[in-house]
């Protein structure tokens, strides 16, 4: 018998433990080893849940993004023996804008089962609440920090939401928010549409969707909050 690789959806707000499932919590109650970004955040993690596990008797391992891709086997021995072995990224969904893809393609490559945990994402989130085109949608991880990179950058999407009818999805370091909503409301046209999803699932969640020009004169703090940004020039 082999293990399973679990990807295990952790909550993306603090406190807001009521968004895990019930599946996922049966998963962890019986998982005893785990590759994870960070071993407090995850061992913190697990203990919210109050499932009634010792923390000390389970195994954590450091999967992030200066792990070697040759250092996986070994990461991932116990599914050889049988051994489940669950992902914890930082925030949401393993796997997705997260270092845990590493562990499934080496899980896929080597023929172990994968299975995919329901659980809170703030990139689908905020585009289920954006009202942008669900059809058609890239996600980007993060635009240059140069601003006339950025405003480039900002150019390129745009032109591209336009002739595909797509969506476009990014995130910003949080200190840099504020900095990023300024320059996609300066550089794109002014009927362009820009959604501002913080803080989703948390108690200060705000999902809105404005032009371009509205949200110049607007007034909000998105510093150290953590915040997806969707632009859509489409029809």
């Amino acid at each position: 018998m082999k293990g399973k690789l679990f990807l295990i959806p952790t909550v993306i707000a603090e406190s807001e433990q009521d968004t895990i499932p019930e599946q996922v919590k049966e998963i962890i109650k019986n998982t005893e080893y785990y590759l994870v970004e960070n071993v407090r955040t995850a061992r913190r993690y697990i203990s919210s849940l109050k499932l009634g596990l010792t923390i000390e008797d389970l195994n954590f391992e450091i999967l992030d993004k200066k792990t070697d891709y040759q250092k996986l086997g070994k990461l991932l021995a116990p599914l050889s023996k049988g051994t489940n072995v669950g992902i914890i990224s930082e925030s949401g969904c393993p796997g997705v804008a997260d270092p845990g893809a590493l562990a499934v393609e080496w899980a896929q490559k080597n023929h172990f089962q994968v299975v995919p945990l329901v659980g809170p994402s703030s990139i689908l989130m905020a585009l289920m609440g954006s009202g942008f085109n669900g059809q058609k949608f890239c996600f980007h991880g993060y635009l240059p920090i140069d601003k006339k990179e950025l405003e480039k950058e900002i150019k390129a999407l745009e032109a591209e939401s336009s002739k595909k009818n797509q969506t476009q999805i990014f995130i910003e370091t949080p200190y840099r928010n504020n900095q990023l909503l300024t320059a996609l409301s300066k550089t794109c046209h002014p009927s362009t549409k820009i959604c501002v999803a913080k803080d989703i699932s948390g108690k200060d969640e705000f999902v809105v969707t404005d032009t371009a020009a509205n949200w110049q004169k607007r007034e909000i703090d998105l510093h150290k909050i953590p915040t997806v940004f969707l632009l859509y020039a489409g029809k």
